[in-house]
């Protein structure tokens, strides 16, 4: 393997100023900006694509055959939400590089499979898990360990070591939120076995911070550099992304949903999978996978039970 030493213009602190910034991974440096380079790294934009095309050199990125990208995906993990049916609905399960989207009212269930997610992916693969632990970026004091206690009890696992294998950032602010996730690259390469990242709101700093038309436009530029962060997470670590979302009404809706998603066209284009959760009759829920690169819109249905979310 090729270590950030080994690479043209990296001395010993450059290379360290590169891991603390969260570039110790060669295909996460690859894969960076040299403006993003610099400015995270403190150091010139010259010495940053001198370093960058290095890096894609070192990694021999080039094209490759859609049966590469086959064999490659492969590799790709998938978290079970614990009903059949709302895995059914999305191919198997939560996916590795990959980010995924749940969005609806209050009360539909987006941070019951937040929770639930955090306790089933530390289930060995035969029974949904991979075997790992997670990140849980919460924006909105939504986060319990009491109820991570009562799956965890469902699923008949020792709390004390499922607990420890969550790793909680409350985010106090959209900027807080911004560094929380970019840590998780420094998490990672500690040796963390990370492979799911959840954001519990993914939306709700920003739209508390950016009010008014003027600002909508800044707004939606950050929330895409943060997007664009999660996603490479997702990617260079093969590490599933899990974002929950508000909604607004609409009060122009004379048909369809009275209700959309916050984060407008970004968001739509920047998440792999789109779920809208809606309430039902008698306790149950809905989940309508609206949008996906390969598989059919398609509805399920769920209940969410003192144990965790079940069929």
């Amino acid at each position: 393997m090729v270590e950030l030493e080994d690479l043209p213009n990296v001395g010993e602190k450059t290379a360290q100023k590169l891991r603390d910034a969260g570039f110790g991974d060669m295909m996460r440096l690859a894969t960076a900006t040299g403006k993003e380079l610099a400015v995270k790294a403190e150091i010139g934009e010259g010495v940053a694509d001198k370093v960058i095309e290095a890096a894609r050199k070192a990694e021999q990125i080039d094209f490759e055959t859609a049966l590469d990208v086959m064999e490659r995906r492969k590799d790709v993990g998938r978290i079970t939400v614990g009903s059949e049916a709302f895995n059914e609905l999305i191919g198997g399960g939560i996916e590795t590089q990959a980010i995924t989207e749940v969005f609806g009212e209050f009360g539909s269930g987006k941070s019951q499979i937040s929770h639930e997610l955090a306790v089933t992916i530390q289930l060995p693969p035969e029974k949904g898990g991979l075997d790992a632990e997670c990140v849980f970026i919460d924006t909105e004091n939504t986060f319990r360990p009491e109820r991570i206690e009562q799956i965890a009890n469902g699923f008949e696992l020792d709390i004390e070591e499922v607990l420890k294998k969550i790793h909680i950032a409350r985010a106090f602010n959209s900027n807080h939120q911004i560094l929380m996730a970019e840590k998780v690259n420094e998490l990672i390469q500690s040796g963390v076995n990370i492979r799911l990242l959840i954001v519990d709101s993914l939306t709700a700093h920003f739209r508390a911070e950016y009010v008014g038309r003027e600002s909508l436009a800044n707004r939606q530029q950050k929330l895409n550099q943060h997007l664009h962060t999660l996603q490479n997470i997702a990617n260079t670590y093969n590490t599933a992304v899990f974002v929950t979302n508000q909604v607004q009404a609409r009060p122009d809706a004379f048909f369809g949903s009275p209700t959309k998603a916050i984060g407008g066209h970004v968001l739509g284009h920047a998440a792999t999978y789109r779920i809208w959760l809606k309430k039902g009759l008698a306790g149950k829920r809905i989940a309508r996978l609206v949008d996906s690169p390969h598989l059919p819109e398609g509805e399920s249905v769920f209940k969410i039970t003192t144990e965790g979310i079940i069929d």
